[in-house]
C-alpha cells in the first residue's frame, strides 16, 4: 500500500473549489456534485488500496470524472429515445408514440386544475368515464364504453363482474400469453373463473362450444391471437356464429381483441385484423383492446358493449383500483377525437408510420444518408422489412427502407453500444455485421442528434 498516495488524495473540499467543479455547480444541485465528488474519491482511494494506481491522476482528470457521474445522476432513467428500428408499436420503446394533440392535452391536464369528475353543465359531480364514452360508442356503435389502466385489467376486470364463479368457455387454440408471461388462464384463476378449454390447438368446431356449456357456464370467450398465428390445417368458429350460439343459451360472448383497430388495416396492405366496429356489429356482448397498440393513444384497456353487462364492470370494486388518471384520460380522449374528426390518419404518429408508403420511406432514408456521408460517416441506402410490433399483425411485413452504417474503426457492436448509451439513445439494429437506421420510425427533426451520435461513435 502507498501511503504517501493516500495521503496526496484530495479532500472533498478541496475538490469542490476547483473552478471546473464550481461550473458544474451552477447546472446541477450542489448536493449531486457533492456526492459525485465523494464517489470519485472513494474509487481512487480504493485503487491505491488494492494496489492498482500507482500515480494519481491530475486535477483535470478527477474533475472530468466527477462531472461524468454527476451528470449520469441527474439523467432521467425514463427519458425519450431515437427508434431507428422500424418496429412501430416496439414494447420496450413505449409502444405508441402519442399525437401533438394528445400529448399537448396530457400535459394541461397535468398542470392545471381540470374537469375529471365535474359536471360543469350541472354543478355537480360528474364521472370521469363520462369523458370518452361518448366518442367510445358513436366510433364503435356500442351501446356503453369505459377504460382502465391496460388491457389486462379490462379482461380481468370484466371476467371478475361477469364470471367469478363458474366457467368460462374457451377455445384451446385462443390461450394466449402475452408480455411478462401473462396468460389468459392465469387470469381466470386470479379472478374467480374457472376455464373450460375446447377444441385443439388447431381447430375448434362450434359442436365443441354446444357440448361444454352447462349449468356453470358464466359466459363464452373468444380471444384474438393479435401477437401469433397458427397457419396449416385449422378451423375457428366465426364470431357471427359464437354470437349466435351464445345469445340462444342466455349467455353473454366476451372479445378480447388484444391489439384493438378503430382503423381498417386493409388500406395499409396489413390484411385480416379485426376492427372493434366488426365486432359490436357482430353482436359481441363485451369487447376489450388496447389504447396504446394500434389505436395509437396511451396505455389503456378500453372496453366497449351492452350497457347491461358495462354497468356490473363500474359497480365492481376492481375498477377504482384500475382507473384511469387525468392525464392517460386526457391523451386518450384527444387520440378518439382524432378518429371523430377524420384526422387519424394523417395526426396519429401510429397510423402514419404504418401507412408511409415505400416510396415516402425511400426518400427519408436517401436525406439521412446524404447528411452522415457529409459528416464523413460511411453509409448506403439499403431495402429492408419492419414488424409492425406491439404484439399485433405477427405474420405480415412491411416494406421499408433504411440506412446502413459501417465503422470506420471498432466492430459493429460497439457502434450500435455507442449509439445506444448517449444521454439520448439511439436505438438501431445490426443485420449482416451492419448497423441499420430504419427510416420508418425516424423523424427528420430528428436527424440532427442522429447525426451527431453517428460522427461521434462511427468514425
Amino acid at each position: 500500500m502507498n501511503q504517501e498516495l493516500l495521503r496526496n488524495i484530495p479532500k472533498v473540499d478541496e475538490l469542490l473549489k476547483e473552478p471546473a467543479i464550481a461550473a458544474l455547480m451552477k447546472g446541477i444541485p450542489v448536493q449531486t456534485v457533492t456526492d459525485a465528488v465523494r464517489a470519485a474519491l472513494e474509487s481512487l482511494r480504493n485503487e491505491v488500496l488494492a494496489g492498482t494506481r500507482e500515480v494519481l491522476p491530475d486535477r483535470a482528470v478527477l474533475c472530468a470524472q466527477v462531472e461524468t457521474l454527476a451528470h449520469r445522476e441527474v439523467l432521467p432513467s425514463l427519458r425519450s429515445v431515437v427508434n431507428g428500428t422500424g418496429v412501430v408499436l416496439h414494447t420496450n420503446l413505449g409502444r405508441a408514440c402519442l399525437s401533438e394533440r394528445a400529448a399537448e392535452a396530457a400535459k394541461n391536464a397535468a398542470r392545471n386544475y381540470c374537469t375529471l369528475e365535474y359536471d360543469v353543465a350541472a354543478g355537480c359531480r360528474g364521472h370521469r368515464c363520462a369523458h370518452l364514452e361518448g366518442l367510445l360508442t358513436k366510433l364503435t356503435g356500442a351501446e356503453s364504453a369505459l377504460a382502465v389502466n391496460n388491457n389486462a385489467a379490462a379482461v380481468l376486470l370484466i371476467l371478475s363482474a361477469m364470471a367469478a364463479g363458474g366457467e368460462v368457455v374457451t377455445s384451446r387454440g385462443e390461450l394466449v400469453e402475452i408480455g411478462g408471461s401473462f396468460r389468459i388462464p392465469d387470469i381466470m384463476e386470479a379472478c374467480g373463473a374457472r376455464l373450460r378449454e375446447v377444441g385443439t390447438t388447431n381447430r375448434t368446431h362450434l359442436a365443441d362450444y354446444e357440448r361444454a356449456i352447462g349449468e356453470e357456464t358464466r359466459a363464452l370467450m373468444k380471444v384474438h391471437t393479435s401477437n401469433f398465428c397458427v397457419l396449416g390445417f385449422t378451423e375457428a368458429v366465426p364470431l357471427a356464429d359464437l354470437v349466435a350460439l351464445g345469445h340462444e343459451r342466455g349467455l353473454p360472448v366476451i372479445e378480447d381483441l388484444g391489439s384493438g383497430s378503430l382503423w381498417d388495416l386493409e388500406q395499409l396492405g396489413l390484411h385480416d385484423e379485426p376492427t372493434v366496429q366488426m365486432s359490436v356489429a357482430a353482436g359481441v356482448d363485451v369487447i376489450s383492446f388496447s389504447g396504446d397498440k394500434l389505436l395509437g393513444g396511451p396505455q389503456a384497456g378500453i372496453i366497449v358493449g351492452r350497457e347491461k353487462y358495462l354497468s356490473l364492470l363500474r359497480g365492481h370494486p376492481l375498477y377504482r383500483a384500475m382507473r384511469l388518471d387525468k392525464m392517460t384520460l386526457a391523451a386518450l380522449e384527444a387520440t378518439l377525437r382524432a378518429y371523430a374528426d377524420g384526422t387519424a390518419e394523417t395526426e396519429i404518429p401510429t397510423l402514419a408510420m404504418l401507412a408511409a408508403t415505400p416510396k415516402a420511406l425511400h426518400v427519408r432514408a436517401h436525406k439521412l444518408c446524404a447528411l452522415a456521408r457529409k459528416a464523413g460517416v460511411e453509409a448506403e441506402v439499403i431495402q429492408g422489412e419492419d414488424q409492425v410490433g406491439g404484439g399485433s399483425v405477427p405474420t405480415q411485413l412491411l416494406a421499408t427502407y433504411a440506412v446502413a452504417v459501417t465503422p470506420k474503426h471498432g466492430s459493429v457492436d460497439a457502434l450500435e453500444a455507442g449509439m445506444r448509451l448517449r444521454d439520448r439513445p439511439v436505438i438501431g439494429r445490426i443485420t449482416h455485421d451492419r448497423y441499420l437506421l430504419d427510416a420508418r420510425t425516424l423523424r427528420e427533426d430528428e436527424f440532427a442528434c442522429i447525426i451527431q451520435a453517428l460522427a461521434e461513435t462511427a468514425l
